[in-house]
């Protein structure tokens, strides 16, 4: 997923969101366009806490320690605060709990006491997550009058529980929970297979986890030799305010690093002989021209609905070709009428001068014509009148000829502006176009493909359910988020998923293990049946390796169809280790500009991790799937020939250990994290969410959370990972979510639902 989007055995975001951090005091400004940002938003930070090392902005050598505004943004407090790190509106009944508390919405009089309820259940659990929130210890921390309904105190904070909103994560259990006579299959160790899990588990349902590879974590990959360490797969939490690993890194002591977000570019000189700084007015203007151009593209899709060509729907890469096309005439008609002006200057100028000569001539005349008057001496009345008309009609050729004279300047004066304010003859020059194509490559690093496979309409639908804070990285790799969630599940390693039966009875899930004998390898099958069977694999799996898993029935049409319309991406990853840090220790990124339009995201971002000698550097759009075939001797071979050309052949060694990510030739993943296709909107991802029951029907079935079916009509298959979140997709927060929500659906189904009023109780 992506570095955060998202790691589970199918759920990975190169870029995730939450965690705690621990690091330097930084505020980093968010960008005012509110479509998809980048994952390197370079230029919003603080420029003198860009100037800080780690060292300086650790913890041991400040002053003052880090508060819940570095972590969270700005964030209200109290109840509020709670609901809002929960996700949860703090004054309003949400359409789920409005379908799980029906006699709370005929009631209007019972609303503020459930929404008080709620959201200081909320308030106790977070005030301290790594210990499960009884029941009894709830209610004696209610004040009257909220103390009187121990009834809904009781169902809320069973609802609560059920769909992971309180006690999830890693923390002491208190209470053993009665076990039950259900069992599930979860498929995939991975983020959300693991939350998931535990929560069933919590729950007394007996729980078995398949996994084909040997570890867990799916796409969340941390790569760890002595001082070495760097992620492969996920990396970076993309904000703590209402995400759920913000718990999870309390409840496990993840150390987290603040991200410093400046990032200086480099560009290929010459023969690529060496590389340059980019200037930062030429950085900052290429910046400021990316963006205006996703604006564009915004506003031409959401305010004139412009979405569509020949029935066709148009893609944000298509767009934003359409933007730069339509800039680029816009740049010959302002050279055209620059021009045009000119010559209407010109022709002004060449008009006023012959008005000039004109009148010079008239007055030359009339002066010779006043000259031989006077030489004659005439003193008649006649030629007195004639000699002062004269005069008058001089002085006003004079004044004619003054204003002339002031025109023609002014005329000059203006052709002069123009001609040394002259426009330029192309919308962007070579140099200027690299640069673009390099935040063009960090576009695609965020959504993990090339941009001509986004939806122009949809790829950003997403965005207004982005958490507040800075982003971090978990500073001895990610890979601990989930190892700590699998410990004490029951998790069946090296083991492939072939076949998932189900019927009304439950499902049978066949796997496949290989074995070494005397070098010969020995296949040996297993069967296990339960009551029903949670999927979590990856998107990739369902669209390019299909032939891994068969369903039996198949998964019915609108299943596969929102599979081949919703897209999955590729991300690969360079980890260079070295002996010692030959870079800039005052950064934690910095970015190589390409030469062509076509590798534009070759190599194009190097990301230091932590204080270690350690270079990551992203290969993201086109050149991700290329890297696949090539060996890693190339690839390292042209990692290092870049970063000698930024800091000098002398001053860069060869790495001592290397390791290259292909997440599209992983078998159990085929590739790195969704991305909403050209054909694909985001109820895609609830289709994908949706279950299916034995007798499938034509159409999705879209019964809410907190509905329960009976029958032929109760689901057998559940689905999560990061493609089935709509509001976080792409994230490994978002395959955390997914999986908190399927285990309420599921426990809800097989054990009940410990939030519906029960009449009996006073």
């Amino acid at each position: 997923m992506n570095g955060g989007k998202q790691s589970d055995a199918s759920d990975n975001k190169w870029i995730s969101s939450g965690a705690r951090n621990s690091d330097e005091d930084e505020t980093v400004t968010r960008r005012q366009s509110q479509r998809k940002r980048p994952k390197v938003e370079y230029r919003e930070m603080d420029e003198k806490l860009a100037q800080l090392t780690e060292d300086e902005l650790s913890p041991e050598n400040s002053d003052t320690s880090i508060n819940e505004d570095d972590q969270y943004g700005e964030i209200p407090e109290g109840l509020e605060g709670a609901a809002f790190r929960s996700r949860l509106p703090h004054d309003q009944i949400t359409p789920q709990e409005a379908n799980c508390f029906p006699d709370i919405v005929q009631n209007s009089s019972l609303k503020s006491t459930f929404l008080y309820t709620r959201n200081r259940l909320l308030e106790l659990w977070l005030n301290n997550p790594k210990v499960e929130l009884t029941i009894e210890a709830a209610i004696p921390q209610f004040e009257a009058p909220y103390n009187c309904n121990k009834q809904l105190i009781s169902r809320l904070h069973g609802y609560l529980a059920r769909y992971g909103f309180i006690n999830f994560g890693v923390y002491k259990s208190l209470i053993k929970p009665t076990a039950t006579k259900s069992t599930v299959i979860v498929i995939g160790a991975g983020a959300s297979g693991l939350i998931a899990a535990r929560q069933l588990q919590s729950f007394g349902i007996n729980v078995i986890v398949i996994e084909g590879r040997n570890r867990v974590g799916g796409r969340i990959d941390t790569f760890s030799n002595g001082n070495w360490v760097a992620d492969l797969g996920a990396m970076v939490i993309t904000g703590l305010g209402g995400n759920p690993i913000d718990i999870i890194s309390k409840q496990i002591s993840m150390e987290l690093s603040k991200i410093k977000q400046d990032c200086p570019l480099y560009e290929t000189s010459g023969k690529m002989s060496y590389s340059s700084l980019v200037p930062k007015d030429k950085d900052n203007m290429v910046e400021t021209e990316f963006n205006r151009l996703l604006e564009a593209t915004s506003y031409m899709s959401h305010q004139i609905d412009f979405n569509n060509v020949d029935d066709k729907p148009i893609s944000l890469g298509e767009a934003l070709d359409l933007m730069i096309k339509l800039r680029e005439r816009q740049v010959k008609e302002d050279l055209i009428q620059h021009y045009k002006r000119i010559i209407e200057l010109q022709d002004q100028y060449q008009t006023t001068k012959r008005q000039l000569i004109s009148v010079q001539t008239d007055i030359v005349q009339m002066h010779k014509d006043q000259v031989g008057a006077d030489t004659r001496k005439q003193t008649s009345i006649d030629n007195e009148f004639q000699a002062r008309s004269k005069a008058r009609e001089l002085i006003s050729l004079f004044k004619e000829q003054d204003l002339l004279v002031n025109k023609q300047q002014e005329v000059q004066q203006k052709l002069a502006l123009l001609e040394s304010n002259h426009p330029s003859d192309v919308y962007l020059s070579p140099r200027d176009c690299q640069i673009l194509n390099w935040h063009f490559a960090n576009l695609e690093f965020a959504n993990a493909c090339p941009l001509n496979r986004l939806s122009l309409k949809y790829w950003d639908q997403d965005d207004d359910f982005e958490f507040s804070g800075a982003h971090l990285i978990v500073r001895h790799g990610y890979s601990c988020l989930p190892e700590a969630l699998a410990d004490g599940l029951k998790i069946k390693l090296n083991a492939t998923v072939r076949n998932i039966n189900y019927n009304e009875q439950g499902v049978e899930i066949i796997t496949q293990s290989s074995t070494e004998n005397d070098g010969n390898e020995n296949v040996i099958t297993t069967k296990y049946n339960a009551d029903a069977v949670l999927v979590t694999i990856p998107l990739g799996i369902y669209k390019y390796n299909s032939s891994l898993i068969r369903f039996c029935p198949p998964l019915p049409d609108w299943k596969t169809s929102g599979i081949k319309r919703l897209g999955y991406g590729n991300l690969n990853k360079v980890v260079l280790c070295f002996e010692n840090i030959f870079w800039d220790s005052k950064s934690n990124l910095f970015g190589h500009v390409n030469s062509c339009t076509s590798d534009r995201g070759e190599l194009f971002l190097f990301w230091s991790t932590k204080r270690s000698p350690v270079l990551v550097a992203l290969i993201a759009g086109e050149a991700a799937e290329a890297i696949e075939n090539i060996s890693d001797e190339t690839i390292v071979a042209r990692t290092v020939a870049i970063l000698k050309g930024i800091f000098g052949a002398s001053n860069v060694p060869q790495p001592k250990e290397t390791r290259i990510s292909r997440w599209y030739s992983d078998p159990f993943s085929k590739g790195s994290y969704s991305y909403v296709g050209v054909y694909a909107s985001g109820a895609d991802y609830d289709i994908m969410a949706a279950p299916i029951s034995p007798v499938t029907s034509k159409t999705m079935n879209h019964t809410p959370l907190g509905t329960v079916e009976h029958g032929s009509n109760q689901p057998r298959v559940f689905f999560a990972g990061e493609h089935t979140c709509k509001n976080y997709p792409a994230t490994v927060h978002g395959a955390l979510l997914s999986g908190l929500r399927e285990a309420g659906r599921i426990a809800d189904q097989f054990i009940g639902q410990p939030y519906v009023l029960k009449e009996n109780i006073a």
